[in-house]
């Protein structure tokens, strides 16, 4: 009987992370993401980037949901402070809300509205390293 409960259980899981990915895997992501554009002064699409969203309650961090010209997510971005990058602050299960990740990047950028300080951007791909190039224009 508890096994059946645990596989219940972990089935209900996989669903509900599965459910979860399918909800923000085409452009507009529902609420509470919002597009950054409109929060910040920033253009709709940002070559290398994409098209974001963000939960403004998440921020600086994110996660960032980058999506391509299609309006398919290409990537996750978190954009962590580099100032809160100490032996005494962790940022730990960096979610993945568009599901599988194919590879990781990791860059710093000196800031930008909406993210003025220095910080690092820690990308998340969701696309092979062929397909990085929807974004790349």
């Amino acid at each position: 009987m508890k096994k059946l409960a645990l596989a219940v259980v972990v089935t209900m899981a996989s669903s509900s992370c599965a459910m979860a990915a399918n909800e923000v895997t085409k452009s507009p992501p529902a609420a509470p993401y919002e597009q950054v554009s409109k929060l910040v002064k920033l253009p709709d699409f940002l070559p290398g980037m994409g098209e974001l969203f963000v939960d403004p309650t998440t921020l600086p961090a994110g996660p960032f949901l980058a999506y391509d010209h299609h309006g398919k997510l290409v990537s996750t971005i978190y954009m962590l402070p580099i100032k809160e990058l100490s032996p005494d602050k962790r940022f730990d299960n960096l979610a993945a809300p568009g599901g599988n990740v194919d590879h990781v990047d990791v860059y710093y950028n000196a800031g930008h509205p909406g993210v003025p300080e220095p910080h690092v951007h820690v990308v998340l791909w969701h696309v092979p390293v062929a397909d990085e190039a929807r974004v790349a224009k």
